[in-house]
């Protein structure tokens, strides 16, 4: 007994020196078998009996052999002994993007039988569902077999192989699976919460970025094999190609989000041909790839990555050391990004030892990225606000500074006019040099009108920018309270996660907790709503900064042609905190072509006519609803038409005989100059044009403007 007792003991310490052989003890869970292989690697296909007794086997040194592209099939040999109390062990071949794997085992009578997996076949079909090959391996207890593998790939051969008991593969697959559920949750929560964003600003920086972060999720998912067990298992042959296809279009994505965020045509323009290079030579991937080429399209995919990586960290170190501060997220995110991408690189080549951190380096440098790039967008949100503030703050400084000229303007007037009446009245002798004043004092009265125009125009605005302004500003600081908290629940559900104490069912009622503490449902439809709002000041903020860029061309005096709709689109815009939500707008407008006019003098006209269009709706109806103003064109072969109808007080004869005299008013003192509708006229007048009144007392008013397509002079 004792004899047998120290001849194992023996063959147990002889055999763990043995070269090209891996032996498993009773005190053995997971042997990572690289060293302990014989490699061939043939210029051409050959049989299993000529490589059964091939003498051109090589010892392997490395622990995770890397093969690199092979046109042939890749044959290994290696034996294990069995020293356990188990015959059943598992082979482990951690790397899901070989195309086909065969195992050859050697059967009880003698000759060896043959197993084979691989991507031509359905993923149902593997005894073993996982995205990692795993071969059942049969070994008697204190006895040594000899076993072959035969490997193809389209892509790199690189194979991480090891020979567990069946208990230790469980817990290896399970804490693989829990690794890349953290990374799919975290790539999960940046998409749909990037995707709102984009909904809300309709930034086109984020909707790049969630392509982006789409196509790199399914990129390093794939890898893992997990694509095919998912997502189609049914179709070997695309997922043979889908992780070039997904890896070029993430790449393209990454750039077109690079020359957007960092606004590389003004920051950097030297670095744009190499973006378009990097960016054809992704779209060139997909040629050889779609077309059955797989080891070309591969070859160029890994090209065009290479390339792009260092052009975008040139790029992004370049745009940062300029000064623009979104570029220090970027390049923080990139640099991050590079590094997870060196060390996983390393593990390829065997500088650094093959295991769970230099295995899973990419896809936490991918996360990390990720979450800086999302923090990087949300910057440019506070940046964007800092500047409507400071707009907001100075539109009300011009307003302030117009109110008090307007007065100013108002006193001298009022003394200038009594001068020249005194004047007019005590010396007829007098008359040449009183006419000259008089003609003074009218460019004065015209320059008042337009200042008085002028602050109506500033009030307007600052009213109408102050609210969409206000909706913004009020939904950022619950927005941020809100983001706050998520990051806070998905740090909690993250600690929970990586806890090897716990229980799945425990983690999973400790997420529950978590989310039902936050109210994580009612969170998502605030987030929802406050991103609403929040586009909807941004866009209500454009329309009224469009309208005022359209409108501000009161004092142009060049004879040039517009577009008389957008004319009276932007003076609407002026006046539309005069309507007060309580006068409809009804518009009826044409296709009406350009006209030859002075722009800005065109918009003075609808203003002052709009104006009191709605002082007579507002004087009828008070704040009762009812109002209407009523905005037409129309147009013939020589002119537009443009009519401007009210449903207010109305004119009798008396009124509308005298609307277009100087000075005459029907609104109480203080309210208006009388010289709005006498401008109106002479700028008709000087348009070769007509304006028409029709007017019934207690119906409402209707102006029509008559203006000559080509001014003739």
């Amino acid at each position: 007994m004792l004899k047998s007792f120290l001849i194992a003991v023996l063959f147990v310490f002889v055999c763990s020196f043995c070269k090209g052989q891996v032996v498993i003890t009773k005190s053995t869970e997971r042997v990572l078998a690289g060293k302990e292989l014989f490699t061939l690697q043939p210029n051409k296909e050959i049989g299993f009996k000529e490589v059964l007794h091939s003498s051109d086997f090589v010892a392997s040194t490395v622990t995770v052999p890397n093969f690199g592209l092979s046109k042939s099939s890749i044959w290994l040999k290696f034996s294990i002994s069995n020293q356990s109390s188990d015959n059943h062990l598992v082979l482990h071949i951690a790397y899901p993007e070989l195309d086909k794997v065969e195992l050859f085992s050697p059967g009880k009578n003698g000759p060896y039988e043959h197993i084979s997996s691989g991507k031509d076949v359905f993923f149902n079909t593997r005894k073993y569902k996982s995205p990692d090959y795993l071969f059942d391996i049969n070994v008697p207890v204190n006895t040594t077999k000899t076993f072959f593998l035969k490997i193809r790939g389209d892509k790199q051969i690189f194979l991480p192989i090891y020979v567990s008991r069946p208990t230790a593969q469980f817990q290896q697959s399970s804490k693989e699976n829990m690794l890349s559920g953290i990374y799919i949750g975290i790539v999960l929560i940046m998409l749909f919460y990037n995707l709102f964003v984009y909904f809300s600003v309709q930034d086109r920086s984020y909707l790049y970025y969630v392509i982006y972060i789409f196509f790199v999720g399914l990129t390093q998912v794939g890898l893992k094999g997990y694509n095919f067990q998912y997502l189609w298992p049914a179709w070997p042959g695309f997922d043979s190609k889908s992780i070039i296809l997904f890896a070029s279009t993430s790449g393209f994505a990454a750039l077109l989000f690079t020359n957007n965020y960092l606004e590389v045509g003004k920051n950097f323009r030297r670095a744009r041909p190499a973006l378009w290079l990097c960016m054809g030579l992704f779209i060139l991937s997909f040629v050889p790839t779609l077309a059955g080429n797989i080891p070309l399209g591969f070859k160029i995919m890994q090209s065009a990555t290479s390339l792009a990586s260092i052009v975008i960290f040139v790029t992004s170190l370049t745009i940062m050391i300029k000064g623009y501060q979104p570029a220090k997220f970027f390049f923080s995110a990139w640099s991050v990004l590079l590094a997870g991408a060196i060390i996983f690189l390393l593990k390829d080549y065997q500088i650094l030892p093959y295991n769970t951190f230099t295995s899973y380096a990419m896809q936490l440098a991918s996360a990390i990225e990720m979450s800086l790039l999302s923090f990087g967008l949300a910057d440019r949100i506070n940046i964007l606000k800092k500047e409507k503030e400071f707009s907001q703050a100075e539109a009300l400084r011009v307003a302030k500074e117009n109110e008090r000229i307007i007065r100013e303007q108002n006193v001298i007037l009022e003394q200038k006019v009594n001068e020249r009446t005194l004047e007019l009245k005590e010396s007829n002798d007098e008359l040449n040099v009183t006419l000259e004043d008089l003609k003074q004092a009218q460019s004065q009265l015209v320059e008042s009108e337009k200042m008085a125009s002028l602050g109506q125009l500033t009030a307007g605005i600052a009213h109408e920018i102050n609210n969409p302004i206000n909706f913004v500003t009020s939904n950022v600081t619950p927005l941020r309270r809100d983001f706050d908290l998520l990051i806070e629940a998905l740090s909690s559900i993250e600690d929970i996660a990586l806890s090897e104490e716990t229980s799945t069912t425990d983690k999973q009622k400790s997420i529950e907790n978590i989310k039902e503490e936050l109210d994580f449902d009612y969170l998502k439809i605030e987030i929802s709503h406050l991103l609403k709002g929040i586009h909807e000041g941004a866009t209500r903020t454009a329309e009224i900064v469009k309208g005022l860029r359209i409108f501000s061309r009161v004092d142009e005096d060049d004879l040039k042609r517009a577009d008389v709709t957008a004319g009276l689109e932007s003076t609407l815009v002026i006046v539309n905190n005069l309507l007060n939500n309580r006068i409809r707008v009804i518009k009826e407008y044409d296709s009406v072509p350009p006209i030859e006019c002075y722009p800005g003098k065109l918009n003075q006209v609808f203003l002052n006519i709009l104006s009191n269009a709605i002082h007579a709706v507002n004087k009828k109806f008070g704040e009762k609803p009812g109002g209407e103003l009523k905005i037409s064109t129309s147009f013939n072969e020589e002119s537009v038409f443009i009519k401007i109808a009210d449903n207010g007080t109305g004119m009798d004869e008396n009124t509308r005989k005298k609307i277009f005299e100087p000075f005459f008013t029907t609104k109480d003192v203080g309210e208006g100059t009388g010289l709005g509708m006498s401008i109106a006229f002479n700028t008709i007048n000087k348009h070769r044009g007509q304006i028409l009144i029709e007017s019934t007392p207690g119906e409402g008013t209707e102006f029509t403007l008559q203006l000559p397509i080509i001014h003739k002079l």
